[in-house]
């Protein structure tokens, strides 16, 4: 099991705690300066998913907010350093002093701007999600040198390609419950968490609907959100960070 075990440990949980909370208030630059979508009717373009054209509200859904509102709205900097601050710690609890560090602490900022842009939107933007594939895999094949571990370049291969695959068949079956949105960043995230391990793979994906499932549930019971259009990309988003944090935990039979 993964755990806390040396000073080098602690140390890196100071550091990566402190560095996320600062990667946090950059959450609100980023979603200002995302490309405000094009919004044209519906029976114009039905592939309204597929880039940066998105469906007009229907009459009895309110508009949607535009990124530089939601990038405005009221302490969103601090709360973002804070969830920031709790997601690097839970990263290092569940991998310690490691390398794969590098490739997920970078993804905390754009995390927080998805699912805040999510949240408030219902959308998660082409112009964040597809350039992270770029990133995300740099990273991968950089750790996966520095550490000679071939089989981490498999993971992260292996988990891109079915957590892909697995939600874009959900978004052939249900493309109102699952946007394809979901499904760009289910590959992101299954490649992040391949490269941390198989069981957090696992446990990150199905952590996402599981979270989901139950919080969107009590959200929906509460009227806070919609149950049949809520956001599901801020529960991927918790699910992975649940599945570093918790997978040695898990592995071990906790």
């Amino acid at each position: 099991m993964t755990g806390l075990e040396s000073g080098l440990d602690l140390a890196v949980l100071g550091a990566v705690t402190v560095l996320c909370a600062v990667l946090g208030l950059l959450a609100p630059r980023i979603i200002a300066r995302v490309p405000e979508p094009v919004r044209t009717p519906v029976e114009e373009h039905p592939e309204t998913d597929a880039g940066f054209v998105d469906q007009a509200p229907k009459p009895e859904e309110p508009a949607k907010q535009s990124y530089a509102d939601v990038a405005r709205l009221p302490g969103l900097a601090w709360r973002c350093a804070v969830v920031g601050a709790l997601t690097g710690a839970l990263l290092v609890l569940g991998t310690g002093a490691a390398w794969v560090l590098l490739v997920l602490v970078p993804l905390v900022p754009l995390g927080l701007a998805l699912a805040v842009i999510d949240w408030r939107t219902r959308l998660l933007p082409y112009v964040l999600v597809a350039p992270s594939y770029v990133v995300v895999g740099v990273l991968v094949l950089l750790v996966g040198v520095i550490e000679g571990d071939v089989d981490l370049l498999v993971r992260a291969t292996v988990g891109w390609l079915g957590s892909f695959a697995v939600f874009y068949l959900l978004n052939l079956v249900s493309p109102r419950g699952m946007g394809y949105g979901d499904v760009r960043l289910a590959g992101v995230l299954g490649m992040a968490l391949g490269a941390v391990g198989w069981i957090e793979l696992v446990v990150g994906m199905y952590a996402g609907f599981l979270v989901g499932g139950v919080l969107g549930l009590v959200l929906s019971v509460l009227r806070v959100v919609d149950r049949k259009a809520y956001p599901f990309g801020p529960f991927m988003l918790a699910g992975a960070v649940l599945g570093v944090a918790l997978g040695p935990w898990v592995a071990t039979g906790f």
